[in-house]
């Protein structure tokens, strides 16, 4: 290419994400998102049976029950979460190294990093506007709220915000001083700035000498997506245990109560869709019904999983393939948006504290909702990946903005149902960030052959 030489291509196409995500593809083409929704369906049945609303068998009896129903389940969510921090360190060196010099990165790194805070501070807003208008606070009973309190996990605690002379110490420890330790701990962050450093000095190294790195994570990567399709045997009968579980122990008359704050919930996530649509018609040059027909599949598959990164192979595979995304973009936007762009998570928080500020009768006040937006964008970005994480943070923002963190037992048992919903608008705002990504940049700064044979 004139004026500019190309360092190395990312070897070997047998080695390429994209490709690796045939057994997902075929997953989805024999329906497994509809076997996943009768599932769920049969386990909110099952466990209404075993719950206390129908009274077949004790209540102990319905818990020890529930949680062997729920054990698939367990047994999915760890084996997805065994595989996210190899996965998703592989994914992000490999996409780097599909690109073409250290400039055209700076130029991507920084568009996509101030689109996803952006989206994310635009997200936390919407939670917060809608929050505010249907006030869904408001319709719960003092006595659900007793009872619902009262259930509580003890070893949930608020974190301690830090401190503005804390602020240097806090940025020097997103660097990594053991990388390893990092991925034993679950610091996402930490992983994928390690990841990034080491993606942008193989770059800037010798074809000759990248190769053989690229060559382990290419294998790394395969062996990662044969753990996550031997984990998607699982889904269905994952769903319907959790499901179960979830409805046997919280109880058909405590979801109803909590109806009014889901709706919530499942609304404002339609409208963080809605923009989603309007950004990728106006900019990304595609209608809305053509983007959402070409993403359908990756999305219900990660509705059902309530895994983005399960699914973030095919994710890649889609904005490949169906949205046209060039490789160079699709490899690095969309595994870096597994990890950073919650903007679905981030806007459930700002809903989530301001339904629990209406539930306590106090009023936070336009200060309390703007650290609402800080810290959900921050949360977003620098959450590690590690069950329950989301619980802690919210504890932490409550604590913040005055709010009892106590109240977090009302939401605990609908979280699941959420969890499917926004995972599924991540997801979406992965593939949106894609498609405009690979329109915003031009297109001789971008690597677009494929990996070389």
């Amino acid at each position: 290419m004139a004026g500019k030489s190309r360092l190395f291509a990312v070897p070997g196409p047998s080695r390429s994400l994209k490709q690796l995500s045939s057994s997902l593809t075929n997953l989805v083409q024999g329906r497994l998102w509809l076997k996943v929704l009768l599932a769920m369906v049969a386990g909110i049945v099952t466990g209404m049976a075993l719950g206390p609303s129908v009274g077949w068998v004790r209540p102990d009896t319905g818990v020890v029950i529930g949680n062997w129903l729920a054990f698939p389940g367990q047994l999915f969510l760890a084996v997805i979460q065994m595989v996210v921090i190899p996965l998703v360190f592989a994914s992000i060196i490999r996409g780097l190294a599909a690109g073409e010099n250290l400039e055209q990165l700076r130029r991507m790194g920084l568009v996509v990093v101030g689109y996803f805070v952006a989206t994310t501070a635009a997200a936390a807003a919407i939670g917060l506007w809608i929050a505010n208008l249907i006030q869904p606070g408001r319709f719960l009973s003092p006595d659900q709220l007793q009872v619902q309190a009262a259930g509580l996990p003890a070893d949930i605690t608020p974190l301690d915000g830090p401190s503005f002379s804390a602020i240097p110490d806090k940025l020097l420890g997103l660097l990594p001083g053991n990388p390893l330790q990092s991925m034993v701990e679950g610091q996402m962050l930490q992983v994928v700035i390690f990841a990034v450093m080491v993606g942008v000095a193989l770059i800037s190294m010798s074809k000759k000498e990248a190769t053989p790195m690229l060559e382990l994570l290419g294998s790394l990567q395969q062996v990662c997506m044969t753990v996550v399709r031997w984990a998607m045997l699982l889904a269905p009968i994952a769903v319907f245990g959790l499901m179960a579980r979830l409805t046997s122990q919280t109880g058909l008359d405590a979801l109803l109560g909590m109806a009014v704050y889901v709706l919530t919930v499942l609304a404002g996530l339609l409208l963080l869709l809605a923009g989603y649509l309007a950004l990728v018609s106006l900019f990304g040059k595609l209608l809305p019904r053509g983007f959402l027909g070409a993403v359908r599949e990756v999305v219900l598959l990660a509705f059902s999983t309530s895994s983005s990164a399960a699914v973030m192979p095919l994710s890649i595979k889609t904005a490949e393939d169906k949205l046209q995304v060039r490789p160079a973009i699709s490899q690095f936007v969309i595994p870096l948006g597994a990890t950073i762009n919650m903007n679905g998570t981030a806007l459930y928080q700002a809903i989530a504290a301001v339904f629990l500020a209406q539930v306590f009768n106090i009023d936070i006040g336009l200060g309390g909702m703007a650290l609402v937006v800080i810290m959900a964008v921050g949360a977003s970005i620098g959450s590690p990946g590690t069950p329950g994480v989301g619980i802690v943070i919210l504890a932490t923002t409550l604590a913040t903005i005055g709010v009892p963190p106590s109240g977090i037992a009302l939401i605990m048992g609908v979280d699941r149902i959420l969890d499917m919903s926004r995972t599924a608008i991540n997801v979406t705002g992965d593939l949106v960030a894609a498609r405009l990504l690979d329109k915003w940049m031009p297109q001789e700064t971008v690597a677009t052959s494929q990996p070389a044979s």
